[in-house]
């Protein structure tokens, strides 16, 4: 996987990507989860994400408190150190990460506390859920970070 490569033509496609995604907002909601969830399939029998961990090297998820519990209970801390230690809040009063990348990708885009991962992260990129039209906005941004993402939106667009 070559990172830089796929954010220069992330980048240079911002703006189209933002133009497909309010095409994509007109598409009956069946039809777009139908249409999103074969591609998703199809991009991860392509694109292996140990390969990359894009979303791990430049992003930071919403950490609820259930998920600062599960980690503090995996690295068998308590909560308040795994807060002191890797989060603060944003402006939206959301617990992330204080750094990028995440603190707690390994070598080989290994996750060290993979079995207790925030919620947000064993949802990433939500391409595969239920209702995608819910989160095509969000769905926009990841386009430009994770390159599975990329390829759906790429794929839909050629079609």
């Amino acid at each position: 996987m070559d990172l830089e490569k796929f954010t220069v033509e992330a980048k240079n496609a911002e703006l189209a990507v933002k133009s497909l995604f309010n095409k994509l907002k007109k598409t009956p909601r069946r039809e777009l989860d139908d249409k999103i969830h074969a591609l998703h399939e199809e991009a991860f029998d392509k694109i292996d994400c140990m390969t990359c961990g894009n979303c791990c090297k430049t992003t930071s998820p919403i950490f609820y408190q259930k998920d600062i519990e599960r980690i503090a209970n995996h690295l068998r801390i308590k909560p308040s150190e795994v807060i002191g230690k890797y989060l603060h809040l944003d402006a939206e009063n959301d617990f992330v990460l204080n750094e990028s990348p995440c603190p707690f990708l390994s070598e080989g885009n290994h996750c060290s506390v993979y079995d207790a991962r925030p919620t947000a992260c064993r949802e990433y990129p939500h391409t595969n859920r239920k209702r995608v039209y819910q989160v095509l906005d969000l769905s926009a941004k990841n386009a430009l970070i994770c390159p599975a993402v990329f390829y759906i939106f790429k794929e839909i667009n050629s079609k």
